[in-house]
């Protein structure tokens, strides 16, 4: 009698802990709108990022796109705390000899709030073809409106994500 209670306790500990990996078909993706209004830039596009990534779900596998499509919309309300938006500089290279160019945040946000959101999100993403994938995913947009209607994106707040 008790080998079978035996058995059968090891065969509910071995359904209990089985791993859960998802696909690119069985990814339950979803669409969401983050307002940037007042947030701080770094934090919000860290939890951007673990967003992008599906971290936040319970069925997160690191190989896989099973993230979340997000919407930025008033990107150019963002902040950033102290003089970040001067001392601050992004180096990029053009590839010819003497082709090192720097920026500001600042200068970034004179050419389009979108690129330095998507610049700061992109640099806490795998450099990888999976990384590539997943800053697809981004959607950002100065103002209030934006053309994402369709997807029926349910708005998040930002600030109740860890």
């Amino acid at each position: 009698m008790s080998v079978g209670l035996a058995k059968t306790t090891k065969q509910m500990e071995f359904n209990s802990y089985k791993t859960v990996s998802v696909n690119k078909a069985t990814a339950q993706k979803e669409w969401v709108v983050i307002d940037a209004t007042d947030q701080i830039l770094g934090r919000m596009c860290s939890k951007v990022a673990k967003l992008l990534r599906g971290k936040y779900k319970p069925t997160f596998t690191p190989n896989v796109d099973c993230g979340d499509n997000v919407i930025i919309i008033n990107a150019d309300k963002v902040r950033m705390t102290g003089n970040k938006w001067d001392d601050r500089i992004y180096i990029r290279y053009t590839g010819f000899p003497g082709g090192q160019r720097e920026m500001t945040p600042r200068q970034l946000m004179e050419k389009g709030a979108d690129r330095l959101i998507t610049k700061v999100v992109k640099g806490m993403l795998p450099k990888t073809r999976l990384g590539d994938k997943q800053i697809k995913n981004l959607h950002v947009f100065a103002g209030a409106e934006h053309n994402m209607q369709a997807q029926q994106p349910k708005a998040i707040d930002i600030n109740t994500l860890k």
